[in-house]
């Protein structure tokens, strides 16, 4: 280890052939263990520290934004008919008015769900261990009161999964939780029905959530926090602003 040089470091992305953002993602990796081996004494400098990395960066993330009157069209098309009905409008709004990622979600117990009188709130584990308590709007809180009541929770216990897996097609829960993939899965078939783009995905509503807000002056700072990023270029990334500016001016060309 002491015997490589940024010459050493610098060949090895020359001769990758993984994409930009690859590259640069390795020689991040290279550069924090080198870090490491530093602040322990074991090598004197960081060899990737001065190798500079393929220029590439983002303007706008990939993630496909569902649109506030799509969103509108995919919750009114799920009837409550049945509890896996309501389970699936409540998970949808609670990914829509939260703005949290679908892991978070699916990971929500009982305990997560903070009730009194006035206020609902919902506390988040997010990537990293961090934690997020979000205030409940008031017609999210009447779509999960209307999936508890339907689903029996007022005898589960505190550390029962709030979005439990149903029984194959009987239209029953059982007691396992929800997976990202089967929330996924489940969105899909919802998206379908709703006669809506399937690749949209449950990280689109995050794209709409943030967009929207900006669109409507809220502050960079205030989505950051509503979103959990801890550097605001992320939440840059979700913003779609730029892309109506774009399709607005082509739809004038008259040619």
């Amino acid at each position: 280890l002491p015997r490589i040089a940024p010459a050493h470091v610098g060949a090895y992305l020359d001769e990758s052939t993984a994409s930009a953002p690859t590259k640069k993602l390795h020689l991040a990796a290279i550069r924090a263990f080198f870090d490491r081996l530093v602040l322990r004494h074991v090598v004197v400098l960081n060899p990737a520290q001065s190798v500079r990395g393929p220029k590439h960066a983002t303007v706008e993330g990939r993630t496909p934004e569902i649109g506030p009157a799509q969103v509108r069209q995919l919750l009114g098309s799920i009837s409550p008919a049945d509890v896996v009905a309501c389970r699936d409008r409540a998970l949808i709004a609670t990914l829509v008015y939260t703005a949290a990622r679908v892991g978070a979600v699916v990971r929500l117990r009982m305990r997560d769900l903070l009730r009194d009188e006035a206020t609902w709130s919902v506390r988040f584990e997010e990537k990293g261990g961090k934690q997020r308590e979000i205030p409940v709007r008031e017609d999210l809180r009447q779509l999960l009161s209307d999936y508890l009541a339907l689903a029996g929770a007022a005898a589960w216990p505190v550390d029962a999964t709030l979005f439990r897996a149903a029984i194959g097609k009987t239209k029953l829960l059982s007691g396992k939780p929800l997976t990202p993939s089967d929330a996924c899965r489940m969105l899909k078939r919802r998206l379908r029905r709703a006669g809506l783009p399937g690749r949209l995905s449950p990280h689109s509503f995050r794209v709409a959530v943030i967009t929207d807000l900006l669109q409507h002056g809220a502050s960079l700072e205030d989505v950051q926090n509503l979103a959990g990023h801890a550097d605001p270029r992320t939440t840059r990334l979700y913003d779609r602003r730029q892309k109506r500016v774009t399709r607005n001016i082509v739809e004038r060309i008259s040619i």
